[in-house]
């Protein structure tokens, strides 16, 4: 299984919980030009296509891009990062980004791009994780402490704006207007030992350090993580999400 393949199989099922309310909120029951900014293996282009939507999708990682664009061939796949996307001023109806902005590098040059690539009168709505209430990555982290791993967990810039009163500033900073927060909270059920495997084998910047360790080292974090995981296991691990909504004026 690639790393593509393995987030498709877990972060993206993680992060679907929300496609439905992000995709209300930019296409507003219409069937718009939308760019998939950060689309990963294609959750929202895919909900989206079946919207009726033309959707343009965007990601920095090619094998994503690659599952994506095999999934999805009416849509347009690009290779692209924020802050510096190749389209054409107010190229877009809408646009949708599903749990990007939390790990773009600088999130006011990012909302600066995303104003100036959605057209006067379009529609923005963003996702993001709220912190301390994610527990089904959380018990991660908690597992690493518990097994004695040395650990040093990148930085994360987007805290100093995840509050809704922050995020709002910021979007009113980069042009858009109407701007809105609202918490969106759910269970993520799972079989523990396939979450396991597709988190450890995803990697990424926050828990390849897991794939890293010697084999004994491994199996004792995922024995500490199991442990931890449990009282999650029949109702499922708790989940909170933060949902923005704007518009271009």
């Amino acid at each position: 299984m690639t790393n593509a393949e393995a987030y498709d199989r877990g972060f993206a099922h993680l992060s679907s919980h929300t496609v439905g309310p992000l995709l209300a909120s930019a296409c507003r029951g219409r069937a718009p030009h939308l760019l998939d900014v950060g689309c990963g293996t294609g959750v929202v282009t895919a909900a989206a296509l079946a919207l009726g939507a033309e959707v343009t999708a965007v990601d920095a990682d090619p094998a994503m891009l690659e599952l994506a664009a095999r999934r999805h061939p009416y849509a347009t796949i690009r290779l692209a990062a924020l802050p510096e996307l190749p389209f054409e001023d107010a190229q877009f109806d809408a646009i949708a980004g599903n749990f990007i902005i939390n790990h773009v590098p600088d999130a006011t040059e990012a909302l600066r791009e995303l104003h100036r690539v959605l057209r006067p009168g379009g529609a923005l709505a963003l996702t993001w994780w709220k912190s301390g209430e994610m527990t089904a990555t959380d018990v991660f982290a908690e597992a690493i402490a518990a097994a004695e791993v040395p650990y040093d967990p990148p930085p994360r810039p987007f805290t100093a704006h995840e509050t809704p009163q922050r995020f709002t500033g910021l979007l009113g900073g980069a042009g858009f207007g109407e701007a809105a927060v609202e918490t969106v909270r759910w269970r993520h059920q799972v079989d523990l030992a396939s979450w396991w495997t597709d988190v450890v084998q995803a990697g990424g910047a926050r828990f390849e350090v897991i794939a890293r360790q010697p084999p004994q080292v491994v199996e004792r974090i995922r024995g500490h993580y199991l442990r931890l995981a449990a009282p999650y296991e029949r109702d499922g691990f708790p989940v909170c999400a933060y949902l923005a909504r704007a518009t271009r004026p």
